[in-house]
C-alpha cells in the first residue's frame, strides 16, 4: 500500500454487515457485535503497513470499536502507538464514529506507581496513553484488572474523577470479581457515572464469566459484556486440528503453550468442528457465534494477523 495515498473510508460501511450492533447494557451506545483488538499485531515489532490494512478494513466493514490498552505491544506502549499513527495518517476525519478504549492495570513502567490500581498509576497511565494515541480523551477507560491491596473506592473514585475531567466518556471494569462488581457497579451509579461495560474471557473453553455469576448480574443491572479471548487464542480455529503449525503462536510458546493441547481436548476440538462443518461453518465461526448467542453478552473482541482472517471472523453475524 501507498503509505502517502489518502484513506478515504467505504461510504457503505454501515450496510454492509446487518444487524451488526449491539445496545450496550442500559445505555445510549451501540457497539459492533465484532470488536477489534489490539492486543497482539499492531506493536511496534509489526509491519505498520499490515496493520493498517486490517485497521482499514475493519473500519469499511463498520467495526468502530477499537480496544487498546497502556501495555499492547510488545512492546509496552506500541500498540497506542500504531493507533496513534493511524489517526494521524487515515482516521482523524472520522474520529466521532470511532468508539475508542484503553485501560491501565497491569505492569506498564518500573516502580510503585506503574502497575495495579492507584489514583496515581491511572491517572498517569490515561495521560501518557493519551498521548502516545495523539487524542484529546478515549470514549471508554478500564481499571484492567483488580487490585486486592488498594481500596476499592481510591480506584473507582479515579474513574469517577477521569470522566468528570472529559478524558474519557465512559469507565469499565476487565476480570474483576462478581462481590467487587457489585461494589463497583453501585459505587459509580451512586455518582452519576455508570458502570457502561464489563470485559472478561468467555469462550467455548472457558466459562468463568457464566459460572460465576458474572454475566448474569451485568444482565440484570443493565451493564455491557465484551468478550476478550473468544476464540481462546486460536485455539478454536482449524489451526491447531492436525498438530502445531510452525510460525504458530503455540510453537513460539507465546501466551499459548503446548501441553494445552492434550488428546482429550483436540478430540473435542475435533467435534465441534464436526459440528461447524455441518452447518457450513468454520470452527472459528461457530465458536464466535456461540459466544454471541450467550444472555448478556454485548461484543466479542477479535485481534488478526490479516485482513483475511478478520474477513473470516466477520462471517459470524452476516
Amino acid at each position: 500500500m501507498d503509505l502517502k495515498k489518502r484513506y478515504v473510508a467505504d461510504e457503505g460501511r454501515y450496510e454492509k454487515v446487518a444487524d451488526m450492533y449491539e445496545r450496550c447494557g442500559r445505555s445510549g451506545v451501540l457497539l459492533p457485535k465484532i470488536s477489534l483488538g489490539f492486543w497482539h499485531n499492531f506493536g511496534g515489532h509489526d509491519p505498520y503497513e499490515r496493520s493498517r490494512d486490517i485497521a482499514h478494513y475493519a473500519f469499511d466493514h463498520g467495526i468502530t470499536h477499537f480496544d487498546l490498552a497502556n501495555n499492547y505491544g510488545p512492546p509496552y506502549g506500541s500498540a497506542e502507538e500504531t493507533f496513534g499513527r493511524l489517526m494521524d495518517d487515515d482516521f482523524r476525519p472520522y474520529r466521532d464514529e470511532l468508539f475508542i478504549a484503553s485501560k491501565a492495570g497491569y505492569d506498564m513502567w518500573p516502580g510503585p506507581y506503574g502497575n495495579w490500581g492507584s489514583r496515581k498509576y491511572l491517572m498517569a497511565s490515561l495521560d501518557q496513553s493519551l498521548r502516545r494515541m495523539h487524542l484529546d480523551y478515549v470514549d471508554l477507560f478500564y481499571s484492567h484488572r483488580f487490585d486486592p491491596q488498594t481500596p476499592m473506592e481510591e480506584t473507582l473514585q479515579a474513574l469517577v474523577d477521569i470522566v468528570h475531567s472529559g478524558k474519557a466518556l465512559y469507565v469499565g471494569i476487565s476480570r474483576w470479581p462478581l462481590e467487587a462488581l457489585k461494589f463497583a457497579d453501585e459505587y459509580l451509579k451512586a455518582r452519576d457515572v455508570p458502570l457502561l461495560i464489563y470485559q472478561g474471557r468467555l469462550n467455548m473453553l472457558d466459562l468463568e464469566p457464566q459460572e460465576s455469576g458474572v454475566i448474569d448480574y451485568c444482565a440484570q443491572n443493565g451493564i455491557g459484556f465484551i468478550s476478550f479471548s473468544p476464540l481462546a487464542q486460536g485455539l478454536l480455529t482449524d489451526r491447531y486440528l492436525n498438530g502445531i503449525p510452525e510460525g504458530s503462536r503455540m510453537k513460539h510458546e507465546k501466551n499459548l503453550r503446548s501441553e494445552v493441547l492434550t488428546p482429550e481436548l483436540l478430540q473435542q476440538l475435533k467435534q465441534w468442528n464436526d459440528e461447524a462443518l455441518q452447518k457450513g461453518q468454520l470452527l472459528a465461526e461457530f465458536a464466535l457465534r456461540w459466544v454471541l448467542q450467550q444472555r448478556g453478552v454485548t461484543s466479542v473482541l477479535v485481534g488478526a494477523s490479516s485482513v483475511e482472517q478478520l474477513k473470516t471472523n466477520l462471517q459470524c453475524v452476516k
